[in-house]
């Protein structure tokens, strides 16, 4: 598993269990992301899941809870290999996110990482390769995201499309529909920059749509949906 990358398909875990992000992170998905702004991953969560992958050499994405250097610090300090910025709307938004990523020069990060509390070694501050992906899902952001996908340091232009939806007055069914609109503006903005693209989709059927839209960095299902969708499937042989 490695960092959100163009072709990959990740599954989005709200339940803070180390076990069921564990089994999760040994399947198929190229990648997991713990969510730490809806979901159940507070501090003491992240850091139980982070030695937990970090052990079984799994890396791993966080979204923190809001552009905060010590929300950033932290997810990657408990060995997060790409921090998820919400709430990302303006330049000055995405400048402190990667600063707050970054170690000095680039940024202002606090060296602190915690390997070394479940005997591993720390990688050097020179060895520190942090991706970077700001959330475009506000009308505000959309108007911005020229300019925030220029921003030295930002490497990915993450679509969070409930809350874009949301914003812009309609439906995320209607925004997918939508073949030339908002979600082709983030896309051509990402192209433009010489960044990569992401996406929320939480089914895959809009998975789907958002492959046709040119998405091809996904969440495609969350965490509670393999669970129901494995347990129904397996009943449903019995």
């Amino acid at each position: 598993m490695g960092a959100l990358a163009a072709g990959s398909s990740g599954i989005w875990c709200s339940v803070s269990s180390p076990v069921v992000v564990g089994l999760l992170a040994r399947s198929a998905a190229d990648w997991v992301a713990l969510d730490a702004q809806h979901g159940e991953f507070d501090r003491r969560a992240l850091l139980e899941v982070g030695r937990t992958l970090s052990a079984d050499g799994h890396s791993f994405a966080v979204r923190v809870a809001r552009v905060d250097a010590a929300d950033i610090g932290f997810a990657l300090d408990v060995g997060a290999s790409t921090v998820v910025v919400p709430l990302v709307d303006t330049v000055d938004d995405a400048r402190l996110a990667v600063a707050a990523a970054h170690y000095p020069p680039t940024g202002h990060r606090s060296w602190g990482p915690l390997a070394p509390l479940w005997g591993q070694e720390a990688p050097g501050p020179e060895q520190s390769r942090t991706q970077v992906a700001v959330m475009v899902e506000s009308a505000l952001a959309l108007s911005n995201v020229d300019a925030i996908a220029a921003v030295p340091g930002v490497d990915l232009l993450f679509v969070g499309p409930f809350d874009l939806a949301l914003s812009l007055g309609t439906s995320v069914d209607d925004l997918l529909a939508d073949a030339d609109g908002p979600l082709s503006t983030v896309r051509r903005a990402a192209e433009r920059a010489g960044i990569g693209v992401a996406a929320f989709a939480g089914t895959p059927e809009r998975a789907r749509v958002l492959g046709e839209r040119g998405y091809d960095c996904l969440a495609v299902t969350t965490d509670t949906a393999v669970v129901a969708a494995g347990t129904e499937t397996l009943l449903a042989r019995s």
